[in-house]
């Protein structure tokens, strides 16, 4: 691969001039380092600024591309990238490391692949399109986006095709060295919208409240993770005024699910409902299935997400992986979504974390790990009423709220909240 000189181009991308913040330093799309890809090109990026640089590339010249961290992709994966005719690209790290494919093969023109985040085994590549990861058209109000996303997964190219698309987008990229001091990054270079897991926003919360507070968030988003009341009504007792959404969307369906209400969970009246254009939810067998238009290739029709769904009064909420959210104790169902839900909602508990336990006769129990909130002190004193809740205390909560099978039988107290490079909790 070679860095080359920029050159005007009569296909750059609307977006083209928006200001964007790598490293601290703002710059915009046009001043990103002009890459030459082969096609098909698998780039595994150690810097954000040439994650953006293919990315760029790709709006402008179409190549077949697949996009992502070096870090989230091992030898296998690489292996099986060369079998299936990319040129595996590494680039950003001082050096350039080029791998000719296996098995060469014509490029696709126009298609970009998207790496599933493995939470059911390994990655999967899922087929795409510019046209299909951009799913916001119509014009929007001028705003600067932080982007904490891993470069290439699907959260990632949401942001990203906004500000390539939109003028008026700017956007504040975020690099995993600065995940935790992210806030500080936000208020400097002014950002007002910013989109993250529940697990990012919690790690927010729980680091740093009063440096979250001094961003100037007028829309809140998160997405990739079940998004529970805690999260949603402790944003807003922050940012009273921003607008706070969560979005359902995944690398096969697409963006599918989007709500403004401030509410937990979508209302069951928009189950089954068909509409042009628009993606139709579905609940087979406690299963969240979706037809949408927004889909990865060769996945057009119902696709059975393999994410729980149930209807409580007039919400469906969303609250795990099928495969791992139910927990057999003695014969018992219990839903791991429900009990970390009820967790989270105990006023000093500020992340939590459910799943079952080998046990003699029962075959599982459930057994928890939480973190408190910053303010639950190790005891009470006079100025700080509020102590961390300990095991004891917190068993009781979950005995009033929960069936007694699915009470937790151990909890332990984490000092953090545990991440992934892909946001998420799930460790």
């Amino acid at each position: 691969m070679r860095v080359e000189t920029p050159r005007p181009s009569a296909t750059q991308p609307a977006g083209i001039d928006n200001r964007i913040v790598v490293d601290g330093t703002p710059l915009t799309w046009r001043d990103l380092p002009e890459l030459s890809l082969p096609g098909p090109a698998a780039v595994l990026a150690h810097s954000v600024r040439y994650a953006l640089a293919a990315a760029r590339h790709h709006a402008v010249h179409g190549t077949e591309l697949l996009l992502g961290t070096a870090s989230r992709v091992d030898a296998a994966m690489r292996d099986e990238l060369g079998a299936a005719g990319f040129t595996v690209t590494e680039v950003g790290a001082g050096t350039t490391d080029e791998t000719a494919p296996a098995r060469p093969r014509p490029a696709e023109p126009g298609r970009l692949w998207l790496l599933t985040s493995g939470s059911t085994g390994r990655p999967k590549r899922v087929g795409h399109t510019l046209e299909s990861l951009t799913t916001v058209r119509g014009q929007q109000p001028a705003r600067t986006w932080l982007c904490p996303y891993a470069a290439g997964t699907y959260a990632w190219w949401q942001v990203v095709t906004l500000s390539l698309t939109q003028p008026g987008q700017q956007l504040v990229v975020v690099e995993p060295a600065q995940l935790d001091d992210w806030p500080a990054l936000a208020a400097e270079h002014g950002v007002d919208a910013a989109s993250g897991t529940p697990t990012f926003w919690r790690r927010a919360l729980h680091r740093d409240p009063a440096g979250l507070a001094r961003v100037p968030l007028r829309q809140l988003t998160l997405g990739g993770e079940p998004v529970d009341q805690a999260i949603l009504d402790r944003l807003r007792e922050v940012f009273p005024a921003a607008r706070i959404s969560w979005i359902y969307a995944s690398s096969e369906v697409g963006a599918a699910i989007v709500v403004h209400d401030g509410k937990a969970g979508f209302p069951a009246e928009w189950l089954d409902r068909a509409a042009p254009g628009r993606p139709t939810i579905g609940v087979r067998d406690g299963e969240l299935v979706i037809t949408s238009p927004y889909h990865g290739a060769g996945l057009d029709g119902p696709v059975h997400t393999g994410d729980r769904a149930q209807l409580v009064g007039d919400r469906v909420l969303i609250t795990g992986r099928l495969d791992s959210d139910e927990i057999n104790v003695g014969g018992s169902k219990a839903s791991a979504g429900v009990v970390r839900d009820v967790l989270t909602a105990h006023p000093r508990v500020a992340w939590a974390r459910v799943a079952g336990r080998r046990a003699p006769l029962l075959g599982n129990m459930v057994v928890a790990e939480v973190v408190p909130t910053p303010d639950a002190g190790s005891a009470a004193t006079p100025s700080d009423p509020r102590p961390e809740p300990d095991e004891a205390e917190l068993v009781r909560w979950c005995a009033g709220r929960l069936p007694e099978y699915a009470v937790p039988r151990r909890i332990r107290v984490l000092t953090e909240i545990p991440v992934k490079e892909t946001l998420k909790s799930d460790v």
